[in-house]
């Protein structure tokens, strides 16, 4: 009887020990998904400030309205989320608020983020609860008044808050909605590339359409025209590339897109990077829009046309061919490039005044870059190899001013 008790004491002590390594297993695995999950949402480009602690906070975001600050996201209680429930966490990305009710500004993506899942959120949170504690205080808020007012956001909600999990398309692949559930969740894509009306809201029927990225002075081109950044006419594997490398033979990111593809897009998967590839894809619009028309005479675009041509053989085909078809992917091409002929021409100006450098990627660990040229060209020439580079080998764009070129001089460094 003895033996058979000891016996049995042991045989319910290994069954604990099974069960909590167990246990301990699949949070372990929960907490590597949510890592995963978390560089998907970008989470650590905004909640860490540059030079400053992981998921910290403190990052000063401007905006038309005054200067929001990140939020600490790190285990901290004080501070951070050390005290919140997997409950709370979902409900704050699932509703935009915060434990206590509070309404949350929406420069937190949570009008995309309420489309993640109630499994993607508790990974996310426990990848987060398991990262070092930060005891940093959240800096206060810098609003106008009367944007100081949280109530005012009520409003803002009514207008371009739709709460709801994404719901997969029946008539779509699973593929296709994996990349959608990407794009339009985790990965918030539409906070940039949709345009930002006077509210800081955008419509539901102008998502992905392009739009100048408040404060910011790049342009997010749009998703859906393939006279932009529409994809309809890109094969899935360059897609593919400019995604997790920054660099394709259809050209590479630069500006805000690279910090993304740094942060966030190169440690996806091949089976996501696809997803988020057929979905983009198919936004995109087989018939281009026709070009903007351009309130230059004839007569200074030929100007305009002649200097810029002298400009680009002495400045640029080093590099991008006189023929403009580069040597991809160092050196993207510029005919046939979306990017160069968009009716915004902000980002041609600001990579000849600025220069540029896609990301350094793992599957691209060192790019190649492009020179600033403010210290070298004028706003005149600034202007006229531009207006070249967006007319040239049968390029539709049209032509920019000198005055253009100066206000885009004056902007402040990323």
């Amino acid at each position: 009887m003895k033996q058979a008790a000891i016996a049995f004491a042991l045989l319910l002590a290994a069954t604990r020990f099974v069960a909590s390594a167990g246990a301990a297993e699949s949070g372990a695995a929960l907490i590597k998904e949510g890592e995963y999950l978390a560089k998907a949402g970008d989470c650590i480009a905004c909640h860490s400030d540059p030079g400053g602690k992981a998921f910290a906070g403190g990052r000063a975001m401007p905006t038309p309205f005054g200067t929001l600050y990140s939020s600490n996201i790190s285990p901290d209680p004080a501070y951070g989320i050390g005290k919140w429930t997997a409950d709370q966490f979902y409900t704050m990305l699932h509703t935009g608020r915060s434990p206590d009710g509070g309404l949350i500004y929406p420069a937190m993506p949570f009008q995309d983020y309420t489309k993640v899942t109630r499994h993607d959120s508790d990974a996310i949170f426990a990848y987060l609860r398991s990262v070092p504690p930060v005891h940093q205080p959240n800096k206060p808020h810098e609003l106008h008044f009367p944007y100081n007012n949280r109530q005012l956001i009520l409003g803002w909600r009514t207008l371009f808050f739709q709460q709801g999990e994404y719901e997969p398309d029946p008539k779509q692949t699973a593929e296709w909605n994996r990349g959608a559930y990407l794009v339009q969740g985790l990965g918030h894509c539409a906070m940039c590339h949709s345009p930002i009306n006077a509210l800081g809201g955008t419509s539901e029927a102008k998502q992905f359409q392009g739009g100048l990225i408040p404060m910011q002075f790049w342009y997010a081109p749009s998703l859906t025209s393939d006279r932009e950044a529409g994809l309809g006419e890109w094969s899935l594997t360059d897609i593919v590339d400019l995604l997790r490398k920054g660099v394709s033979n259809r050209g590479a990111v630069y500006g805000p897109m690279a910090e993304v593809v740094y942060n966030s897009l190169q440690y996806l998967t091949d089976a996501d990077t696809q997803a988020m590839a057929v979905y983009l894809k198919s936004l995109g619009q087989q018939t281009p829009s026709p070009p903007a028309a351009s309130g230059i005479s004839a007569n200074e675009r030929s100007l305009l046309l002649s200097l810029g041509q002298s400009v680009y053989t002495a400045q640029c085909a080093s590099c991008h061919g006189i023929d403009g078809r580069g040597k991809p992917p160092d050196y993207p091409p510029l005919a046939d490039n979306q990017s160069i002929q968009m009716e915004s021409a902000v980002n041609p100006i600001r990579m000849v005044l600025n220069g540029g450098m896609p990301p350094g990627t793992q599957l691209n660990p060192a790019p190649y870059g492009m020179p600033p040229f403010a210290g070298l060209l004028s706003d005149d020439q600034v202007a006229a190899v531009v207006t070249y580079i967006r007319t040239a080998w049968g390029n539709h764009g049209s032509a920019v001013t000198a005055q253009d070129a100066n206000t885009l001089r004056a902007v402040p460094l990323d």
